[in-house]
This record gives structure tokens, C-alpha cells and sequence, in this order.
């Protein structure tokens, strides 16, 4: 598989069905991408983002190249200021703070997802340590947030609850120590 210039490759199942996939959300890059004032308050900026991605789990999206994909989870790797932002604790998010560097937490979480990894990052460094995962750019993510979600069948509403099916086969990420507070 492989990725063009901030686009996904990610293919549909058979039939055209959506591939199912975890988003592992680059935070800081995708809150960087946006110059809404992000760098006066980068725990508020992360946390507006995290309390907008429950929307996505049980969606199916559209990725860049154009194929059907169904989010099973979203994985986000918070770094620096932003990890002070609060977790909403929704079902379907999970939030790693990363020890030290944003981008290994990120490459972590890619291989802990395999082959259901969607990781959504414009850092052309990154990228390159990722192991062929596809990706995505953080417009792409944000154009799909700002537009309107179709649930998968047989899911809710996103945004409502909306919990990774237990029939699934995308293993559950390892943890992230959380600092005491």
C-alpha cells in the first residue's frame, strides 16, 4: 500500500465494503495546521480537538484516495502543553500522552494498530518512520470533521455513545503511563 501527498491509501473489503481502521491523530500537527491561536493556549487547543473526535468512531469516511473507510477507534498522542488537556473519556478515544517525543508515541501507536492503521499527520519526517502505514493529512481530518458523518450500519449516531464493535479484530492499544497528577 501505498500514500500520495497528503492522502490516505487505505482500500475498501470486498465488495466495496470500508476497511476498518484506528486514526492515530498526530495532535500537535493537527491543531498546528489551523492558525486559530492554538500556540496562546495548546492544552485548550487539544482539548477542543479531542472533544470533537468521538464523532468519527463507528463513521464511515471517506479517505483522500477516494475509499470507503469505517473508524473502530481513534488513538490521539498528545506532547508537551497539550498533555495537560482534559480527556472527554468517550468510548472509542483513547488519549496517549507521550513521554518524551510526540512522533515515537505516534510510530508506536501506528504499529500497535497494523494493518488498521490510519494516521493522520503532514509531518514529512514522520512519515517516513512509519513503515509504509498510510496517512492522511490533518485537512483532510478536519474537512471531515467540520463536514457531515455517516454512521456504519448497525452503529448510532456518531457523537452518541458510539462504541467499537466487540466483533472486531484490532487489538486494544497498549496503555500510556499517565503521569500522577
Amino acid at each position: 500500500m501505498t500514500s500520495g501527498p497528503g492522502g490516505a491509501s487505505a482500500s475498501g473489503g470486498a465488495l466495496g465494503s470500508p476497511r476498518d481502521v484506528v486514526l492515530v491523530v498526530d495532535a500537535a500537527n493537527v491543531v498546528g495546521s489551523r492558525p486559530d491561536g492554538w500556540w496562546r493556549d495548546r492544552a485548550g487547543a487539544a482539548t477542543r480537538l479531542l472533544g470533537r473526535l468521538p464523532a468519527l468512531v463507528g463513521a464511515t469516511l471517506t479517505a483522500p484516495d477516494g475509499a470507503g473507510v469505517r473508524v473502530l477507534r481513534v488513538d490521539v498522542v498528545l506532547e508537551g502543553k497539550a498533555r495537560d488537556a482534559t480527556d472527554p473519556g468517550a468510548p472509542g478515544l483513547v488519549v496517549h500522552l507521550a513521554p518524551h517525543d510526540g512522533d515515537a508515541e505516534v510510530v508506536v501507536r501506528a504499529r500497535a494498530a497494523g494493518a488498521h492503521a490510519l494516521v493522520v499527520t503532514a509531518d514529512r519526517g514522520l512519515r517516513a518512520r512509519l513503515d509504509g502505514a498510510p496517512v492522511a493529512g490533518p485537512g483532510w481530518l478536519l474537512g471531515v470533521l467540520d463536514g457531515p458523518l455517516r454512521p456504519s450500519s448497525g452503529a448510532r449516531t456518531p457523537g452518541a455513545g458510539t462504541a467499537t464493535p466487540p466483533d472486531r479484530d484490532v487489538p486494544p492499544p497498549p496503555a500510556t503511563p499517565r503521569p500522577p497528577p
